[in-house]
């Protein structure tokens, strides 16, 4: 990952408009006849609403209701995302959005935030219950359920347009004790390991590491053949998103896990042990302090700058390398989901979650804006140059594609774009890996949900910093271990109280 300043963005021309069916050109036209039949004929509001509903279902599609605005009033949107590491993106988003803006007569602004400040201008906007209608999420953002819409209604129209979100966004959207889709997510984004070739090669390992063990067994040798390879295996353990993820997959890889799929705290085993110890070994033969002080830049530009030569990551130094024209770009190469002796996980990079306030002035338009979104995911995809997967795969495939055809479809145009990249791969078919990520990709909170005490867990940094607080010597691995699971049972008991958290059988 790398950071990107923040901006902000706006246009639009307001016009009065009384009822909208979200994305759909029939329903807006039925909602209208409505509309003016109640302003003929006097009726209530709810004999208005009613009258609408049925002819929108007279055309078979789900109705969602905009209140009406009066003339004086102004409707706006105000969208607050991130600079995408993919630059690309940005310049297609905001455009997209003030043009769905001007088409419906409403003010849409977008500002940007870097990914590190996303978090805390969540809390902020939560403690003075004001803010943007729109909130964009890497993470699952489960530990703001309270402060959130329920986005059932969406999620469902999008799955009635595009079938089934891929699984492991359900997992990062949808809390099954609450019943409740605290999030809408366009895009997740895969994790795969970025390699230097050349120097994989030379170590006897041309198609890179396969496995966990082939990090410290390739590192070591990289250490001592390339001593102007500062860090041969650029993991960090710091308190950062890419740490985040990277401890997760070490943890999971050993068959570990933070909770089980019931949502019971078990992070006190041997198999976390064993992935831990693993930690501390890769972090003394093969890393260096640097590791510890990283944010979610520095892999990037450690790469792009041959100070290491493997990294678990997205395209995004890549992309990055190719766009400056780095003669490193060609030596990138990519593996998918390292195997450890508990099977082959990698979290998701980025799970893109959008979130409503409760206190959003337009959830309405907010939530129109979500499924126009989806309803040109292709065009996203595309302008993120294949870094966002979408989280409705149907959502990419062909429009003359039956709806129960789509998700297959979409997958087959997903793996074609990655075996033939068409952004300037050298081979064309570097990316290929991605083309199975579903296979090894997993949601934070694996086995279980991503439920509000994964996510507070996450945002914290509870598991790089365990394995920094052993990697160092400050405590040793059970220490580091035992004291980051009391601080995990704490964080479960005090959300499942609030009935957001399942299990209760914590070990």
């Amino acid at each position: 990952m790398h950071d990107r300043t923040s901006r902000t963005r706006g246009a639009g021309d307001p016009n009065h408009r009384e009822g909208v069916k979200l994305g759909m050109d029939e329903s807006r036209k039925a909602a209208g006849a409505g509309a003016a039949q109640a302003e003929d004929v006097r009726i209530s509001r709810r004999e208005f609403i009613r009258k609408a509903a049925v002819a929108t279902a007279a055309l078979g599609m789900p109705y969602f209701y905009v209140p009406k605005y009066s003339l004086a009033q102004q409707r706006t949107l105000r969208i607050l995302t991130w600079s995408h590491f993919v630059p690309a993106f940005d310049e297609w988003f905001d455009p997209f959005a003030q043009r769905w803006g001007r088409e419906r007569g409403v003010q849409v602004t977008v500002d940007h935030v870097s990914f590190a400040d996303i978090v805390p201008r969540a809390n902020a906007e939560v403690a003075a219950q004001q803010g943007h209608d729109l909130f964009f999420f890497l993470s699952p953002p489960s530990a703001f359920e309270p402060h959130v819409l329920d986005l059932r209604d969406i999620n469902q129209e999008a799955e009635r347009r595009y079938g089934p979100m891929v699984p492991l966004v359900r997992k990062s959207v949808y809390n099954p004790n609450s019943r409740k889709f605290y999030g809408f997510s366009d895009n997740w984004v895969p994790d795969p390991g970025d390699y230097l070739k050349s120097v994989w090669t030379a170590v006897g390992y041309p198609n890179g590491p396969a496995t966990w063990d082939d990090l410290i067994k390739a590192g070591n040798e990289i250490k001592r053949r390339f001593p102007e390879i500062q860090i041969p295996i650029g993991i960090g353990f710091s308190q950062d998103i890419d740490s985040n993820m990277a401890t997760r997959a070490i943890l999971w890889s050993f068959g570990a896990s933070i909770q089980d799929a019931n949502e019971n705290v078990v992070l006190n085993s041997e198999q976390t042990i064993r992935a831990v110890e693993y930690g501390v070994r890769l972090f003394r033969e093969c890393m260096n302090p640097a590791v510890l002080s990283w944010n979610a830049a520095s892999n990037n530009q450690a790469l792009n700058a041959r100070q290491t030569a493997y990294i678990l990551n997205s395209i995004s130094a890549y992309r990055t390398a190719q766009d400056n024209r780095l003669p490193v770009a060609d030596d990138i190469w990519f593996v998918p989901a390292l195997r450890g002796p508990g099977g082959r996980w990698a979290s998701e990079h980025v799970m893109g979650v959008w979130v409503i306030w409760r206190f959003a002035r337009s959830p309405d338009l907010a939530k129109e804006f979500l499924l126009h979104l989806v309803d040109n995911y292709r065009d996203a995809v595309l302008a993120s140059k294949l870094y966002n997967f979408p989280s409705f795969m149907g959502s990419v495939a062909d429009r003359r594609v039956p709806v129960a055809e789509k998700p297959d479809a979409g997958r087959r145009w997903m793996r074609a774009a990655v075996i033939r990249d068409p952004f300037g791969s050298n081979p064309p078919d570097k990316l290929r890996v991605l083309a199975d990520a579903e296979q090894w990709s997993t949601n934070i909170g694996h086995p279980g949900p991503a439920n509000p005490a994964e996510g507070e867990i996450f945002d914290t940094y509870l598991i790089p910093d365990m394995f920094a607080q052993a990697a160092t010597g400050r405590l040793s691995v059970r220490e580091a271990v035992q004291q980051t699971h009391r601080r995990c049972v704490e964080i479960f008991r005090k959300w499942r109280q609030q009935g957001l958290v399942g299990g209760g059988r914590d070990r």
